[in-house]
């Protein structure tokens, strides 16, 4: 029989000081001898589970930690917690500027008649004229610096006869026979505020008017920056280029945009028939430095620009200020539309 030995009796190895360190767990027993273990096999001992080091645990711990809290404010925000409130910057509002300016405007009117009006850009001019300027009255003074902040679309033409019928359904021209492209006249302050707010509603109906703009008359102010078109003389150019006036209109009135523009690209600013404008009149102008001027709060007459067919040289320069009651009516006098925001 053969006898099996103990392992309780066996001698177990003295570990030897002199080599690597001594590791039961991983250590090969060859014939009851220890084997020293190599120094990567000690490295990767001191990382295997159940012997973590303390830097170990402190980077496990920071991980899991930072887990959580990420874990947590997703789920406050997933679940409809109250958000933390946005802190708004105090702004100050800014001018809306419709993406078409800078473009020229075309209105569509019924029966297939368009309407055409110049964009202005907004800038400064000095208004009225100098005490040395030839046929000056003196409600042309004092010269004052005119701001103008926003742009507007102005009329390239004078409003026609045939633009007038299309909206308001009546064409009231004394000079009515002499065809449609004619300078409609005849027409008082009211009538062409009442043209200005039908033409709105159809635009604004139809979607086509930007936010806060409507047709309406220019004021003075926009009236005298767009017919000099940043001259500084009595005329935009050479007046008989440019008019219908008294010394060659042969005492009628001539079809929009025969003679000559301004640098703008506007007709008749001078001469064919005179232009209501919006404002009261007042007796003088403002002097000094003024912003977007739209004249008194109140008033008796309003003002009307240009000259026309019936006047000489001197009431069509382009300081010239003449008026007359919202009711009046005259085979010379007109009107010209504005595109504009609101005051």
């Amino acid at each position: 029989m053969t006898r099996h030995r103990n392992p309780k009796n066996r001698l177990q190895p003295k570990p030897d000081t002199n080599k690597m360190p001594y590791d039961p767990h991983l250590m090969h027993l060859r014939k009851n001898q220890p084997t020293a273990v190599s120094p990567a096999r000690t490295a990767y001992c001191r990382f295997a589970p159940g012997r973590l080091d303390v830097r170990m645990w402190v980077a496990l711990v920071w991980v899991v930690g930072m887990a959580a809290l990420i874990w947590w404010v997703t789920s406050r925000n997933s679940t409809g917690s109250k958000p933390v409130a946005e802190v708004k910057l105090a702004t100050t509002p800014a001018i809306v500027i419709p993406a078409a300016a800078g473009k020229p405007w075309k209105v569509g009117l019924p029966g297939n008649v368009a309407l055409d009006l110049v964009w202005i850009a907004p800038g400064t001019f000095t208004m009225g004229s100098p005490a040395t300027e030839v046929g000056r009255d003196a409600n042309e003074g004092p010269q004052t610096q005119v701001t103008l902040t926003q742009g507007y679309w102005l009329g390239k033409y004078l409003v026609t006869q045939v633009q007038y019928q299309a909206v308001m359904g009546s064409n009231p021209s004394y000079f009515s026979a002499s065809g449609k492209d004619m300078p409609v006249e005849q027409v008082s302050w009211d009538d062409a505020m009442v043209f200005c707010q039908k033409l709105t509603a159809q635009e604004q109906a139809a979607g086509r008017l930007p936010a806060g703009y409507a047709f309406t008359l220019p004021t003075e102010a926009q009236w005298e920056y767009a017919c000099r078109a940043g001259t500084t003389g009595p005329y935009a150019g050479n007046l008989d280029a440019m008019a219908w006036y008294a010394d060659n209109s042969g005492h009628t009135t001539h079809p929009v945009g025969r003679k000559q523009p301004n640098a703008w690209g506007l007709y008749d600013m001078h001469g064919n028939v005179w232009e209501w404008c919006a404002d009261w009149y007042g007796g003088s102008l403002l002097g000094g430095s003024v912003t977007d001027p739209t004249g008194p709060a109140s008033g008796s007459f309003r003002v009307f620009r240009g000259g026309g067919w019936d006047v000489g040289a001197r009431d069509c320069r382009s300081a010239y200020r003449f008026y007359g009651g919202p009711g009046r009516r005259s085979n010379a006098l007109g009107f010209r539309l504005v595109l504009s925001s609101g005051p």
